[in-house]
């Protein structure tokens, strides 16, 4: 199994930027994809983006544009940039990391709180 350790995260105004990290540690040998979803108050939890070993990323619609994934398999880490944040993208962010050959870790999550 592994284990994910987030950071990043906090309240920022509409337009700004906010960067999100996340580290995989334990048998990340067998990581075969990062990457991160949120889940906004009383609404299900929706993938943002993600990345696999060999640099294919993945945005969702509304992250196309403003969102860049980034992922690093030399040191287990995947990074979310995000410019241009909005109201609607205030939500908890968490961390998704899938192992071959078919498990899936997830992070604590991180807030992320777009406010004026």
């Amino acid at each position: 199994q592994v284990q994910l350790a987030e950071s990043g995260g906090g309240l920022v105004q509409p337009g700004e930027s906010l960067r999100l990290s996340c580290t995989a540690s334990g048998k990340t040998s067998s990581l075969v994809n990062m990457g991160w979803y949120r889940q906004a108050l009383g609404k299900q939890r929706e993938l943002v983006a993600s990345a696999n070993n060999g640099g294919e990323t993945h945005y969702v619609d509304f992250a196309k544009g403003r969102f860049t994934i980034h992922r690093d398999n030399a040191r287990n880490t995947v990074v979310l940039l995000m410019n241009s944040l909005k109201l609607e993208d205030t939500a908890i962010y968490s961390c998704s990391a899938v192992l071959w050959p078919n498990s899936v870790y997830w992070g604590q999550g991180i807030q992320v709180t777009v406010s004026s």
